[in-house]
C-alpha cells in the first residue's frame, strides 16, 4: 500500500502519545510504519518539518470563534483552550515551544491571541507583544505540568502539595511545594493576572490619551 503524508503524520502522533518527543525518531517510525527511512522525506524533508506537521495537528481548532462577545472571557476561553490542545497528547507543549522557536509550526493560535488584544482596545503593537507573552506563558507553565506529572508518575516528586492560599512563607513545611499543588490553580492565577494586566493597561492609556 502507498505510504501517504497523513500515515507519516498519524505514526509520528502514535510514538508521541505513546513513548514521548525524546523517543520519536525517523528510524522507528519507519519501523512502525514497515517502511525504508528514505520513504519518509518523500513527505517530508527533515525532522523538524515532520514536527511542524505534528505541533499543527495538536493546535487544530484552537483558533476557532470564541463563545463570548467580551474580551476577557475570550482571552480565557482561548488560553485554556491552548492548554487543554497541549494536554492532549504527552510532550505536546514542549513539541509546540520548539516548533515555534523553529517557526516551524502555524501561527493562526498566536493571531487569535492578537485579535482578543485588539479587541480589548490595545493598539496593534502592543497586542502582537501581549499574544507573544500569554503564548510563552501557557507553554511554559504546560510544559512544566507535563515535566511533574511524568516525575511525579515514576515517583521523583515526593514533596506534599501546599496550599496557595498558604499566608505565610512560615506556613510552608520543609516537604511542602507550592508548585506540586493543583496545576489548574496556578494556571488560573497567572491567567488572571495576565487579563488584570491588559485591564490595566487599557485604563492607563484612557487616561493619557
Amino acid at each position: 500500500m502507498q505510504l501517504r503524508r497523513g500515515d507519516v503524520l498519524d505514526g509520528a502522533m502514535a510514538i508521541l502519545d505513546e513513548y514521548g518527543l525524546a523517543d520519536l525518531t525517523m528510524r522507528r517510525l519507519a519501523t512502525s510504519l514497515g517502511v525504508q527511512p528514505g520513504a519518509l522525506y518523500w513527505h517530508f524533508p527533515n525532522k523538524q518539518t515532520l514536527l511542524g506537521a505534528m505541533a499543527d495537528r495538536i493546535l487544530e481548532g484552537v483558533d476557532a470563534p470564541v463563545a463570548s462577545a467580551r474580551w476577557d472571557d475570550g482571552v480565557a476561553e482561548l488560553a485554556h483552550r491552548l492548554r487543554d490542545a497541549l494536554l492532549a497528547h504527552r510532550d505536546g507543549a514542549e513539541l509546540v515551544a520548539a516548533t515555534y522557536a523553529s517557526r516551524m509550526t502555524s501561527n493562526l493560535a498566536r493571531e487569535s491571541f492578537v485579535g482578543a488584544g485588539v479587541r480589548a482596545g490595545l493598539s496593534g503593537p502592543h497586542a502582537e507583544l501581549a499574544a507573544y507573552t500569554l503564548l510563552y506563558f501557557v507553554l511554559g507553565q504546560t510544559v512544566d505540568e507535563q515535566s511533574r506529572a511524568q516525575m511525579e508518575a515514576m515517583g521523583a516528586l515526593t514533596r506534599a502539595p501546599v496550599s496557595p492560599d498558604a499566608e505565610t512563607a512560615a506556613e510552608i513545611g520543609p516537604d511542602e511545594d507550592l508548585l506540586d499543588g493543583d496545576p489548574a490553580v496556578r494556571f488560573d492565577f497567572g491567567l488572571a493576572l495576565f487579563i488584570d494586566g491588559i485591564r490595566a493597561r487599557i485604563g492607563e492609556s484612557a487616561v493619557h490619551g
